[in-house]
């Protein structure tokens, strides 16, 4: 391709940061960001947010390049053939080839009135709305958790250890996603802190109140604040488009991460789906993603033919309170196993998880940074260039 190439990148998350930031490396290639926030969250900090331990914001010119155009606006329609995005402020951006990144976000679990009363931890604009209600609401007052997944059983646990009586509420098993015996020392740390373990096949909440939960077997607890953190959506953007997409709403793409419809529209993150390799939806997974979706388009843009992508995983850490954690070991494939390191020193291998993943953004961003520089660029070399399109509104996609 000749001249100048425009790629344009939906969704200013870890995985639409790290793709922006390995394009923005690259001579001839501009790079436009559009995201409906004007900082950087760190999904993987919001429940500590809710407690105040953290902010769970970055500045995008920390992490991203500053050759790097923000948008702040949100995507409303893509439109293949013209290769344009359509803006909810009333813009359109063009591209060359686009970068879907939209990231995941909360679902409606579709239970009689969670949609109503429940809270939620998915992204940051929920997060804040919960902390405002834990804080209107007495410290005595109790707070039940609906889900056991990584996000319920941090959540639960931070809360518990900031005073509050928590519940969980687990459905079937305590940390599904765990190995056996790594529920153990998750189980014990749960129980030191307070928390009210709830599982087996009575424990499904099939209603909530603005001061209750109803159980399938019958139970009511009161519940002040009842948080659900059971199950992600992805934005419906590509289907709306008129892309192909699978049952759960994620962009199909093939191997490379290239869309099946269109080889100019590349996925990274929770928000595609390669059908017979399927990936954990997670941060883990979108910081390598965001790369190789970088890879796939340089690749074409030098007209060779793009590798498939190869993922790679370590296991899971959470964080069970400021003080305790849980690193449970997977295979590269990210079959769990039943090695775990419990206690301080997972608390310490999270927290280690979590800086290490930023500081990798913020390394992106300076190499990037670093083209601007020393390159023909006027683009500012101490920010990214920061578009206001609209203000974000609360129905924007996760990114």
């Amino acid at each position: 391709m000749n001249g100048n190439v425009e790629v344009v990148v939906i969704g200013g998350g870890y995985g639409g940061v790290t793709a922006a930031n390995s394009l923005a490396r690259r001579d001839g290639v501009s790079v436009t960001v559009v995201n409906p926030r004007p900082e950087f969250v760190e999904r993987i900090r919001l429940h500590q947010r809710v407690t105040g331990s953290d902010d769970a914001i970055e500045g995008f010119g920390r992490v991203m390049g500053a050759n790097v155009r923000l948008v702040v606006d949100t995507a409303t329609r893509i439109d293949a053939a013209e290769r344009q995005v359509s803006l909810a402020g009333g813009g359109t951006v063009s591209y060359d080839y686009l970068v879907y990144a939209v990231g995941s976000g909360a679902t409606d679990p579709g239970v009689p009135g969670a949609a109503e009363f429940a809270y939620w931890v998915s992204d940051l604009e929920r997060a804040e709305r919960l902390r405002s209600a834990l804080d209107a609401a007495p410290a005595s007052a109790p707070v039940t958790v609906v889900g056991a997944g990584p996000t319920g059983l941090e959540t639960s646990a931070e809360l518990a250890e900031a005073g509050r009586e928590v519940t969980l509420v687990c459905g079937d098993v305590l940390g599904p996603s765990l190995h056996a015996r790594v529920r153990r020392p998750v189980a014990r740390r749960l129980a030191k802190l307070g928390v009210t373990v709830l599982e087996g096949p009575g424990a499904q909440v099939t209603e909530v109140t603005s001061d209750a939960v109803q159980l399938g077997d019958g139970r009511e607890l009161p519940s002040a604040v009842t948080i659900w953190t059971a199950g992600f959506r992805v934005p419906d953007l590509a289907a709306r488009s008129g892309l192909r997409t699978d049952a759960a709403g994620r962009l199909v793409t093939d191997t490379t991460l290239t869309c099946v419809d269109d080889e100019r529209i590349v996925a990274a993150g929770d928000a595609g789906v390669m059908p017979d390799h399927p990936f954990r939806m997670s941060c883990q997974a979108a910081v390598q993603l965001g790369p190789a979706a970088a890879a796939t388009i340089l690749r074409r843009i030098a007209g060779k033919t793009p590798a498939p992508v190869r993922m790679f995983f370590a296991g899971q850490c959470l964080s069970l309170g400021r003080n305790e954690g849980v690193t449970q070991f997977s295979y590269p494939n990210d079959k769990v196993n039943a090695l775990s390191i419990s206690g301080r020193t997972g608390a310490g291998v999270k927290e280690i998880a979590c800086r290490f993943t930023l500081n990798k953004l913020v390394s992106g961003a300076r190499k990037a940074s670093s083209r601007a520089s020393h390159g023909n660029s006027t683009d500012r070399p101490d920010s990214p260039q920061s578009e206001h399109r609209t203000t974000p509104s609360s129905t924007r996609p996760a990114a």
